[in-house]
């Protein structure tokens, strides 16, 4: 099980929204670099990076930002956030990150997806599934559509789609816990790797996941819990790794 701390961009800065929503905002680092170089010495071998200035639509980016960890830490990155066309996605990969996470553009333009596929390989194209009450939110999470969850990550997986993130929106920046059995729903369901992602506040939560005995379960974000220093991240490598056979 791979541990992937998160670094959300905003202003420059490193953050952590509450359900995702931006005027719920706490600033945590000033200097993501920074960041990412603690988490690389404690043991990560990669990061979960979400442009959430491009998620939001708004003018500026922090691509500059992103490769800049990927030169300078030298570390495994995922990274989406307000992708929209071929283009972005190419941009993105040549500044060195190992994957990139589609999410709005999934669900409006789903062909898209598998060009990207097609174009890049599928172990560079990863699906984000932003769940809101079962049903599937874009745009930064500020509007949820009528897409069921599972059917969208069945239909994504038709088209070639191999690993997602799972993220219970609810849950997110909330420290209340994983939401274990929507977990088990996408891993018993499809045939996808898959990221557990939201609430995950302890210990405890990453030992439950493990004890669902998945191999399809690829890992595991740690953000706040991780920022307000409730689960220590060596702790937390040393056990996701523990009798790992993946």
């Amino acid at each position: 099980m791979i541990i992937y701390p998160a670094i959300d961009l905003r202003g420059g800065k490193c953050v952590r929204l509450v359900q995702g929503e931006k005027n719920r905002e706490t600033v945590y680092n000033g200097d993501p670099i920074a960041a990412a170089q603690e988490f690389k010495q404690k043991g990560a071998r990669w990061l979960h990076v979400v442009d959430l200035d491009r998620a939001f639509d708004e003018e500026a980016n922090n691509t500059a930002i992103v490769k800049n960890i990927v030169d300078e830490v030298g570390i495994n990155v995922q990274t989406g956030g307000g992708l929209r066309t071929l283009g972005d996605i190419e941009r993105l990969l040549n500044t060195g990150v190992h994957r990139v996470i589609l999410g709005t553009i999934a669900v409006r333009r789903p062909a898209l997806v598998q060009k990207a596929i097609t174009e890049f390989g599928d172990d560079k194209i990863a699906l984000a599934i932003d769940a809101r009450d079962g049903r599937v939110a874009v745009d930064g999470w500020e509007r949820t559509s009528q897409l069921d969850a599972l059917a969208f990550a069945k239909r994504m997986q038709a088209l070639g789609v191999q690993l997602a993130i799972f993220t219970d929106i609810a849950r997110d920046g909330m420290l209340t816990g994983i939401n274990i059995n929507a977990l088990k729903l996408f891993l018993e369901n499809t045939q996808m790797e898959i990221i557990a992602s939201g609430g995950i506040r302890d210990i405890g939560d990453l030992e439950k996941m493990k004890a669902l005995n998945y191999r399809t379960l690829n890992g595991a974000i740690l953000g706040k819990s991780l920022y307000e220093k409730r689960i220590d991240l060596i702790e937390a490598l040393e056990f996701a790794n523990k009798n790992d056979v993946s």
